[in-house]
């Protein structure tokens, strides 16, 4: 990184979307989801000692599956990997895994992967995922709007914790407001 990085990284930052610009960075501004995310909650206690397990948001849009994700990643010591299940392939999985057994047996870091969508991935792909859970390769982190109870393979589900997140309430949705009109 140099002089010129720090200049441009501010400028798009600013010239980024209010929606980007708005996206929670700390667990403690993640509106909602105190249920989940809340202090003294077992995955907040997880994230907060680094010692996360594989899980699985299911909540409508909106709710924070991925932000959280994100501010997991920034908190953890783990690698974090991001795949979106509509464009990611046996192939990319198999990568990311080869990969972070790697990282894992030299460095020892674990290695975080995020599947947004993770209810559009087909039977095989789940299963591809299915072996690198389980010897903790990799901790799964998956987002879904769709019931993970139908559409994430039992195999590979009962391997890992479900979160269920909840419609934002009026009140949360005052505290976004806010935060958007008091930003530059």
């Amino acid at each position: 990184m140099d002089l010129f990085d720090i200049g441009t990284a501010k400028k798009r930052e600013a010239q980024a979307p209010l929606a980007w610009r708005m996206r929670p960075r700390t667990l403690d501004e993640v509106a909602g989801q105190k249920h989940v995310i809340g202090a003294g909650s077992p995955l907040r206690l997880a994230i907060e000692k680094d010692q996360l397990h594989s899980l699985v948001f299911y909540g409508p849009p909106g709710t924070g599956k991925t932000s959280i994700a994100r501010i997991i990643a920034a908190m953890t010591n783990s690698h974090f990997e991001y795949m979106q299940a509509v464009t990611a392939g046996v192939g990319d999985i198999r990568k990311v895994a080869a990969d972070a057994r790697e990282r894992l047996k030299y460095y020892h870091q674990a290695t975080i992967l995020f599947v947004d969508e993770i209810h559009r991935f087909n039977k095989s792909q789940q299963d591809v995922l299915l072996p690198f859970v389980e010897d903790g390769t990799l901790i799964l982190i998956g987002a879904t709007t769709e019931n993970p109870l139908y559409e994430i393979n039992s195999a590979l589900l009962s391997r890992m914790k479900l979160y269920i997140l909840e419609a934002l309430q009026p009140g949360d949705l005052l505290e976004i407001i806010n935060r958007a009109l008091e930003d530059p």
